[in-house]
């Protein structure tokens, strides 16, 4: 940890090189993300925080930009990965209310943000499964390392935080069973005949050809929207909230993730790595000739 100038310590992000480094950057990472986000948002405070506070139905291309933007800070923004833990803290502080269960929530209390951060250790071991490879156990250990860095970086407590796998499966599967459910948001996310208006921003060419065939190319990117989300969560998660997965739907899915799989690492490195991440790694790289000579 490097010191901050009131003293203390800073949180740094994942070593570079690391699981978490070539995970969280690949573009295959998008395809994880909506299992993730409503895994979070099945948890009762969490979903009521998002039903109340955020502008994802209102803004949902902004939201999701942001959001990308912010996680991959996270993994590959160096020095800006703790000042964007602490823009994030300070944009949770106001965010509170009742959940559906009758009971009062804070965004930043330990229980809501610690499982908003933990939810993304087990769809990334889950999901990797298809999209990648099975992660080796030496491989998985390092990713629930490199997770719980990420955790600092947002604020939290080791305390807060299972500091092993040990410690987090039983935590995991506690959660589960006391707490999850299919929150309001929950059905919104995984809905096939939600509007969703088409894409406000990128070259004006694009948005307008969108913007003119979006009524043909909603129904089925939602039917999509939800057969990755479903299908990417882990089995006891979907089997938690309630979301029913057939053994075709299994099917279909292998067969997607196994193109996906085969196709994605011989694509050149500025289509096959996000912005942030392909910077990230030039740098890094750039480092390493430099060391070397």
């Amino acid at each position: 940890m490097n010191s901050d100038p009131l003293g203390g310590s800073v949180p740094e992000p994942p070593p570079p090189g690391g699981v978490l480094w070539s995970l969280a950057g690949d573009i295959r990472a998008l395809l994880m993300l909506p299992a993730a986000l409503t895994l979070q948002v099945a948890h009762p405070a969490v979903g009521a925080g998002v039903d109340e506070h955020s502008v994802f139905r209102t803004d949902p291309w902004g939201r999701g930009e942001r959001s990308l933007r912010s996680l991959q800070l996270w993994v590959y923004g160096g020095e800006e990965a703790a000042e964007e833990g602490r823009r994030l803290r300070k944009l949770h502080r106001t965010i509170q209310g009742t959940d559906t269960r009758g009971r009062r929530y804070h965004a930043l209390s330990p229980d809501n943000y610690a499982w908003v951060h933990a939810t993304g250790f087990p769809v990334y071991q889950h999901a990797t499964q298809y999209l990648v490879r099975p992660l080796t156990g030496a491989q998985e250990r390092a990713l629930y390392r490199e997770w719980l860095q990420v955790g600092r970086v947002l604020g939290i407590h080791d305390r807060d935080m299972p500091q092993s796998i040990e410690e987090f499966w039983p935590y995991y599967r506690k959660v589960l069973a006391d707490e999850i459910e299919a929150t309001v948001v929950v059905e919104e996310l995984v809905a096939t005949d939600q509007f969703v208006p088409p894409p406000d921003r990128g070259p004006l060419p694009v948005r307008l050809l969108l913007r003119a065939v979006w009524p043909l190319v909603l129904p089925p990117l939602a039917r999509f929207r939800r057969f990755v989300t479903v299908g990417l969560m882990p089995p006891d998660a979907r089997e938690a909230i309630g979301l029913e997965w057939t053994d075709a739907q299994e099917r279909r899915l292998r067969r997607f993730c196994g193109v996906v799989r085969n196709v994605v690492p011989v694509l050149p490195e500025r289509l096959r790595y996000l912005p942030l991440a392909r910077k990230a790694r030039a740098e890094y790289r750039r480092e390493l000739r430099s060391a070397s000579r």
